[in-house]
């Protein structure tokens, strides 16, 4: 097939330049950092440049849209204009859900766990009470209602906890937790907030499978298949990549100071595996990401 794919020098986006080029014909777009995109086909814009957009998805005339960019967590979300981020996770969506309408395209977007309540128990199910509680989850969501008032043919995926190494110059806290236990630094993780965390080339390769589904006017929870608390996956990281847990220290929402305090978004994901696609654990995950280090 081909491919476009948006926020494609970004922490997942990197991924799916690798994982989708394996045997289809990709387009990936970048605007700030190049990152892998340079070894892949690939064209650098702004996003909000909607008339360049449009170029680009006539010219290239894709099948499918992965559209991954986005002002993309709270803490980049609150640094910026309530303006911008909007231009950017909504308006942007929408015009790109109106291009794969004109164009006939299939569009796959990356929303997130936190538009659900994150205080209405545990293993949500797509049809959970969503409270967005930052400008970022209420934006993300607000891209998904876009999407659907304007056309059939999307899957949103609502993605879990991304955890995994960044290529070249992207970060999370995952890949940050890792440098500091590479240097011996101890490291606080939450003991109170759980979730359903992803591993970064699981996505990508599920995203990949997704792909070659005919499915249209879907809404799926997107992650592993495990509820752990922050913490608890520092201490799965740690016991398979040979690190000393002792450098791990158990710390609440409340005590760090964090200003959205989302308890539980864990996930239920029978939908996506009722499509075939299955994530494997943790612990494989891991073991497979130190496997190319």
């Amino acid at each position: 097939m081909k491919i476009f794919i948006t926020g494609g020098s970004g922490l997942l986006g990197q991924y799916l330049n690798i994982e989708l080029n394996k045997k289809h014909e990709i387009l990936t777009q970048y605007y700030s950092n190049e990152g892998n995109c340079r070894n892949v086909n690939s064209v650098k814009f702004e996003l909000t440049n909607h008339k360049k957009l449009e170029e680009i998805v006539e010219s290239f005339n894709p099948e499918v849209i992965v559209h991954t960019a986005a002002v993309s967590n709270p803490e980049k979300a609150d640094s910026l204009t309530a303006d911008l981020v909007y231009e950017i996770n909504v308006y942007a969506t929408q015009f790109i859900a109106e291009l794969c309408s004109k164009y006939n395209v299939k569009l796959i977007y990356l929303s997130t766990d936190l538009v659900y309540a994150g205080y209405r128990g545990s293993m949500l199910n797509e049809d959970a009470k969503l409270i967005p509680l930052s400008l970022y989850a209420e934006t993300k969501l607000m891209g998904e209602v876009k999407i659907r008032e304007t056309f059939d043919n999307y899957v949103i995926l609502r993605e879990a906890l991304l955890f995994g190494l960044g290529l070249n110059h992207s970060r999370n806290n995952f890949h940050k937790m890792y440098e500091n236990l590479k240097e011996g630094k101890p490291v606080k993780l939450f003991t109170d907030q759980y979730r359903t965390p992803l591993a970064l080339q699981e996505s990508a390769r599920m995203i990949g499978e997704l792909i070659e589904e005919n499915m249209q006017s879907e809404i799926i929870n997107f992650a592993g298949n495990e509820r752990v608390s922050r913490l608890e996956l520092g201490e799965l990281f740690c016991e398979e990549a040979g690190f000393d847990k002792n450098l791990l220290v158990g710390t609440t929402m409340e005590e760090a100071g964090v200003v959205y305090k989302v308890a539980d978004v864990s996930l239920n994901i029978d939908k996506l595996k009722s499509y075939g696609v299955t994530p494997i654990s943790i612990r494989e995950s891991i073991r497979k990401m130190f496997s190319n280090v």
